[in-house]
């Protein structure tokens, strides 16, 4: 996870690292005789020395004869060379890379590859009861579209979706799009300077090869859900599912119920759940911090719509700038909570075990359980309003022991108890470890297992998220460090977009191959983070 002190304070390191990548051979400086993307070349050999051929379509010359021996590219610096970018995943950063990069980017020529039917992302594909976003929705939204009338400060999954899908209607990004089409491989020719990606078309189950000069990774991080590997998972008969694979035409109305895991999506499943089903088993591997909301103030259950009169204020732009700077204000100014022994940590301590203790009056033993010892913002804070009040009713068992296996009708835990019921939903989360999905190759080696767990990084190993060393024209959007505790998911991936935009242009303009992230500029900054994090409670012992 980033920090904005990690972020902020390498971005002047950042534009120096991109000149030092740049090495010789990096440039478009192809022996005089060849042509440079369908230009001949303003000098060229010949066997009596150099001659100044006239351009074919321009009718120049070069006034003077060079004689350094470097080979120029005959381009004006507003003409740049078209470049073909690939964009994979068309979820809230795709949409976004669909929209700034051509207005940024002058001749791109943009495909953005989405394995689903739709733009959307994580938005698209949960569907569970009670999905939501837990950031304010008037923030968590684009700089440039604003949306005034969400239905509720903290709007639904679908609402959220609508709004993306709607951004990249007005901004014309379905025209990029390539949906139901998966990138299964990416493999890098450095004598051509371009990427290869491997496509899957999902329907018909043709496969082609695709150049890029470029390939922007936008995949996200909740995209790949994997069921637990618990023994006897394959033998139960009732329904099994991922909460991001959820059955919309499941009635719960008078079922057993069981839900593993207490993490955002479990939280928000059984907040929603526990009235409409008879019984409902809780399995809650892991305690967790349960906050009133990351600004503090009450979240409950129910609606909490904007104000009538404040709604109206938002018809003036001014007003619902200052609303939303007024709202980031008050959620993002809380980073000293991160630093370990702080005033401002210990009371968040404070004040959430107090919420806790009171949400969890009617059943006050349920405290000790879930109250962990790890400090708070170790892991995302999660407001789960609803949550605690549903582990205490009479209908809901909150389980701690851990489970043993799965039965052909439920689940028998640890001390030997079982327990039947008609559905199973795990609220396990997704493989966030941030390695690729697929075969990423250059120079003969395989991103996955240099970041994989015994590989020689053993972890994402980049320069600021962004980019990592020995994999050129290959950028991160919303990758490892891509967010941090500092501003919401839109707001980084516009940064990273915007700064994305100026390489490309960069590369664009001076005839530049390919660039690439430094291992000195990489080890500098893994070296500055491992420094820094070593005093905040981000490096506390706790899991998600």
């Amino acid at each position: 996870m980033a920090t904005p002190v990690a972020s902020q304070g390498s971005l002047g390191h950042a534009k120096a690292h991109v000149h030092d990548a740049l090495h010789p051979d990096s440039r478009e400086t192809k022996p005089s005789s060849t042509p440079v993307d369908g230009i001949q070349p303003a000098i060229s050999a010949s066997e009596g020395g150099i001659k100044l051929p006239i351009h074919p379509t321009r009718g120049l010359a070069f006034p003077y004869q060079p004689t350094s021996g470097v080979s120029l590219i005959d381009r004006f610096i507003d003409e740049p060379r078209p470049l073909r970018v690939a964009v994979i995943g068309g979820g809230l950063a795709g949409i976004l890379a669909g929209i700034l990069l051509p207005v940024k980017v002058p001749g791109i020529d943009l495909t953005i590859y989405e394995k689903n039917h739709e733009f959307g992302g994580t938005w698209l594909e949960n569907v569970y009861p009670g999905v939501r976003c837990d950031i304010p929705s008037h923030v968590y939204q684009s700089t440039f579209a604003p949306k005034t009338d969400w239905s509720d400060q903290f709007s639904p999954g679908s609402e959220i979706r609508d709004y993306w899908q709607s951004v990249a209607r007005n901004h014309h990004v379905y025209q990029y799009a390539k949906f139901r089409h998966r990138v299964d491989a990416a493999a890098w020719d450095d004598a051509g300077g371009k990427w290869l990606l491997t496509v899957n078309n999902i329907d018909t189950g043709d496969v082609v090869n695709e150049k890029f000069d470029f390939v922007l990774t936008c995949i996200g991080r909740f995209n790949d859900w994997r069921l637990p590997d618990y023994p006897g998972i394959s033998d139960y008969k009732g329904l099994l599912r991922h909460t991001s694979n959820w059955d919309p035409s499941f009635d719960p109305s008078g079922k057993r119920i069981a839900v593993i895991g207490n993490g955002a999506s479990g939280i928000q499943v059984v907040a929603s759940l526990h009235k409409a089903v008879d019984r409902m088993d809780h399995y809650a591997r892991n305690k967790t911090w349960i906050a009133s909301s990351w600004a503090g103030d009450d979240r409950t259950l129910e609606a909490q719509p904007i104000s009538q009169e404040q709604q109206a204020s938002f018809g003036d732009s001014a007003a619902y700038i200052a609303f939303r700077k007024g709202v980031e204000d008050k959620y993002w100014r809380r980073f000293g909570s991160f630093f370990r022994g702080s005033e401002e940590n210990a009371g968040l301590r404070e004040r959430f075990t107090d919420i806790m203790r009171n949400r969890l009056a009617k059943k006050p033993e349920l405290l000790h359980d879930i109250v962990p010892d790890f400090s708070p913002n170790c892991r995302r804070l999660t407001p789960g309003p609803g949550y605690l009040e549903a582990i205490t009713e009479d209908n809901v068992d909150y389980i701690r022991t851990p489970i043993k296996r799965f039965t052909e009708t439920g689940i028998e835990t640890q001390d030997g108890v079982h327990r039947e019921v008609d559905a199973i939903f795990c609220a396990t989360g997704a493989n966030t470890d941030m390695i690729p999905h697929f075969p990423i190759t250059a120079h003969g080696e395989d991103l996955r297992d240099l970041w994989g767990q015994d590989g020689e990084h053993g972890f994402p190993y980049t320069y600021l998220g962004l980019a990592t060393p020995g994999f050129p024209n290959l950028l991160f959007v919303h990758g490892p460090h891509g967010t941090g505790p500092s501003g919401t998911v839109p707001q980084s991936v516009e940064s990273q977009l915007t700064y994305f935009a100026k390489l490309l242009r960069k590369v664009s303009r001076e005839g530049i191959k390919s660039l690439d992230a430094s291992p000195q500029a990489a080890d500098d900054f893994i070296e500055y983070s491992d420094a820094f994090f070593k005093n905040t409670v981000l490096s506390d012992h706790c899991s998600s």
